[in-house]
């Protein structure tokens, strides 16, 4: 317990509440002040508003000296919440009207209560006083009430009506008196003083709990974690560091702290960290040169296969055109020579070779469009005729399959930059595959556009789109989704080839059952 009494949180909390209550005891006394004293001028201000009324409600009858009149108005207002009496005396103290008929004409004492506030001891009464000169706080032991006077003045209709004919040089009539208790004043005044004790009090509790949370977190806690860090290093812990996330003087000495331990420790850290540094390097040089020894490796594989594809297309092209022409010349004659339908079955088996041996040349051929590497011919060429003869080349195509292709260009010619006869062959080979994907008719859209320096074009066909396990595969050589009878896998490898000549990219933009989008991008000319 006295370790506690001498901590530092203690004697915070402790002199921050007696501030506190100090403070709060000011405060109570004069917001209790305030209130009583706002509460009277209220009282005040109502009851010679009160007076005023009856003046001005009086007046008339007092001209006409309808007395009975003035009576009951009297005793009406009198009923009136929080008002005692009103009385009306006469310039010698004599009770003229009022709401208790057992008082009129009862006479008082100058020295009275009522007297005092407008005449000093046997003295004329003032002519003109304040509002607050006006009232009269009493306590007579058994109630506190407060006294408003308004002096009625005597003005020309009053001392011609034939009632205050022989008064006619005095200043003042009389006095009227309005009596009302201050026990409703009281009451709130006393209620508003409980209140303020009973939550300044709770307040104070509040607020010193508060104040002792914010000590224990802010300081207390704090100061434990460096104290525990110093007694951390001091035990030979170097790698220890002070977890304190605040922006501080402790944050800021938690922070030297932690930079010392660093510097205390770099000496080991830097000799470690170097041999780890040192063998994560050759690692990643391993692995760089592995890379490039594998590009090297697949850069001549593609070389090689290029060469052979080369050689071997050369050397079976003159072959194959030789069995597919002497099939075709032999099929002439036996057709000529035969009676009824004798060689039919040679026949069959000949135009079986023949269709082999066409079939063969479209792969040679596509061996040698995908093994040429010739200097490009490049030149400034109206995207939409190398469209336009691409199209002519596969009308036939498109109409024996029933199929419309629709063709949308800007207004504005684009001019592309590179090699037409590539080009072209690039469109009909999407051309080709979008035909051979359409077998029940439909529409191929073949759509141009620009943006930010680029050309766009979007070969659109409404086939049964590619599969998603082939997608990462279109573009390789000698991979097709075709029957074996029907590709051989190098059409789209050859545009791939020939659209990254022209420093473009194609991509599949998008496939689904309704069809399949191909996007051609090309650099534009400025």
């Amino acid at each position: 317990m006295k370790k506690f009494a001498r901590s530092l949180g203690f004697k915070l909390v402790f002199v921050t509440s007696s501030v506190l209550v100090i403070l709060l005891i000011i405060q109570t006394f004069l917001t209790t002040a305030k209130l009583r004293e706002d509460m009277l001028e209220t009282l005040t201000t109502d009851a010679y508003n009160l007076s005023e009324i009856i003046k001005n409600s009086t007046r008339y009858s007092m001209i006409m000296n309808a007395k009975d009149q003035v009576s009951e108005i009297f005793k009406n207002l009198e009923r009136k919440d929080g008002i005692l009496s009103i009385k009306l005396y006469d310039k010698h103290g004599v009770v003229r009207f009022a709401g208790d008929k057992s008082v009129i004409n009862s006479e008082v004492s100058i020295e009275s209560e009522s007297c005092t506030p407008c005449h000093a001891p046997n003295e004329e009464p003032h002519d003109t006083m304040s509002l607050k000169d006006k009232r009269k706080i009493i306590n007579d032991g058994k109630e506190k009430f407060m006294l408003l006077l308004n002096p009625i003045e005597n003005e020309k209709d009053c001392s011609t009506s034939g009632c205050h004919t022989d008064e006619h040089q005095a200043k003042l009539l009389g006095i009227l008196e309005v009596k009302s208790s201050l026990k409703n004043i009281d009451q709130i005044v006393d209620s508003n003083v409980a209140t303020v004790i009973r939550n300044s009090l709770l307040g104070t509790i509040i607020i010193s709990l508060v104040i002792g949370l914010l000590v224990v977190t802010l300081i207390i806690r704090p100061i434990k974690k460096i104290t525990g860090g110093i007694s951390e290093i001091a035990g030979g812990n170097l790698d220890f560091r002070i977890k304190l996330k605040s922006h501080d003087e402790f944050g800021e000495m938690a922070t030297q702290f932690n930079d010392m331990s660093a510097k205390l420790n770099q000496a080991y850290k830097e000799i470690k960290e170097w041999n780890e540094t040192l063998n994560t390097k050759i690692e990643e040089k391993t692995d760089e040169l592995k890379n490039v020894y594998a590009g090297i490796i697949q850069v001549e594989k593609l070389a090689s296969l290029g060469k052979l594809s080369a050689t071997v297309a050369h050397e079976l092209n003159n072959p194959l055109a030789g069995i597919l022409n002497y099939s075709k010349l032999i099929i002439k004659k036996i057709t000529k020579r035969q009676k009824e339908n004798e060689y039919e079955d040679v026949i069959k088996h000949l135009t079986l070779i023949a269709e082999e041996a066409e079939r063969c040349g479209g792969i040679v051929k596509d061996l040698l469009l995908f093994s040429h590497r010739g200097d490009e011919q490049y030149s400034y060429t109206n995207l939409s005729e190398i469209i336009g003869k691409a199209e002519m080349l596969i009308a036939h195509h498109l109409e024996i399959n029933k199929i419309k292709l629709e063709k949308i260009f800007p207004a504005e010619p684009v001019i592309v930059h590179g090699n037409p006869q590539k080009i072209q062959q690039v469109l009909l080979s999407l051309l080709i595959n979008a035909i051979e994907a359409m077998s029940g008719g439909g529409t191929i859209k073949v759509k141009v556009d620009t943006s930010n320096g680029m050309i766009h074009i979007r070969v659109t066909d409404q086939g049964g789109g590619i599969a998603e396990k082939d997608l990462p595969h279109i573009f390789e050589p000698f991979y097709s989704t075709k029957e074996a009878v029907r590709g051989t896998g190098l059409g789209l490898s050859v545009v791939y080839g020939i659209v990254h000549a022209h420093a473009g990219e194609v991509e599949v933009e998008e496939t689904s059952e309704k069809g399949t989008t191909i996007l051609i991008t090309l650099p534009g000319v400025e």
